[in-house]
């Protein structure tokens, strides 16, 4: 978003708010935030965990990398009046998903990245992830295709513990104490040589993605200090699996009952034959 329309007040005292709220909920340990360039433009790729992430991702990156944070934020959530006004006040980038308007929001993004030099959040997968473990999902090319057209360093982030305040599914907050221990870990700026100054092609798009999402990963698996899983869970490939099993289910449903009707209809022709 243009700079002109950021106003500094109103980011001083959604930092201040976000700050106190956050104090009170969780513990926070960052690692890393030296990956953060002080400058220019830059690409915070993270995981997804809970709708209580751009909180704790903002307070990473303002507090610890003293970075300001620029989401792209679905429009959905633009449309509540207060949070409009605070997002288009502090230079957040709304996004329409699959409408045209979409394009127009990358367009705002790269603008935010090259000429305004700013620091843009990104969440690759595009949901909170639906791995059974809370391990990063595959992900979507558009942060690839991002960073490949404007040559800004794409920075891994990695976190863990907001899944303790709000699992994703779920409704009320677990607020209480103790505080919840939210960890994070940034990474040096992955490695996308092998894929720049080549055509935008989808091998190359889905090669830079993974590289992305391989690091994000490795630094989640160091914060949980356990294995991830070979081949990270495919949310679209498990939605198409669930909706063939209960097709699946209802055909064989229809079939018991079409064979149930015309075991009743023989046997009653078989009592009509021998009846009366």
């Amino acid at each position: 978003m243009a700079k002109q329309r950021e106003s500094r007040w109103v980011k001083w005292v959604v930092s201040r708010i976000v700050r106190f709220v956050l104090w009170f909920v969780t513990k926070p340990e960052w690692k890393g935030t030296e990956n953060v360039p002080a400058q220019g433009g830059v690409i915070i790729a993270a995981n997804h965990l809970s709708v209580t992430d751009p909180l704790t991702v903002a307070h990473f990156l303002y507090i610890g990398a003293r970075r300001w944070p620029t989401f792209t934020m679905k429009d959905g959530v633009m449309k509540i009046p207060v949070v409009r006004s605070v997002a288009r006040s502090t230079g957040q980038i709304p996004i329409k998903r699959g409408s045209a308007d979409a394009v127009k929001a990358l367009g705002e993004a790269e603008k935010a990245l090259v000429q305004d030099g700013s620091s843009v959040i990104f969440y690759p997968e595009g949901t909170c992830t639906r791995d059974p473990e809370l391990w990063p999902m595959t992900a979507k090319n558009g942060v690839a295709r991002l960073a490949l057209t404007t040559g800004v360093p794409v920075v891994p982030v990695a976190h863990w513990g907001e899944q303790e305040i709000l699992p994703y599914g779920e409704k009320k907050p677990r607020l209480l104490p103790p505080r919840k221990r939210i960890q994070f870990s940034a990474g040096p700026p992955v490695d996308l040589s092998e894929f720049r100054d080549q055509p935008l092609t989808a091998t190359v798009l889905d090669g830079a993605t993974r590289a992305i999402m391989a690091d994000i990963t490795a630094l989640q698996a160091g914060i949980r200090g356990e294995q991830p899983p070979s081949e990270p869970f495919d949310y679209r490939k498990a939605r198409q699996q669930e909706a063939e099993a209960r097709r699946a289910e209802r055909e064989e449903a229809g079939n018991d009952t079409v064979g149930a009707e015309d075991a009743g209809a023989d046997t009653d022709n078989g009592k009509n034959s021998t009846g009366a």
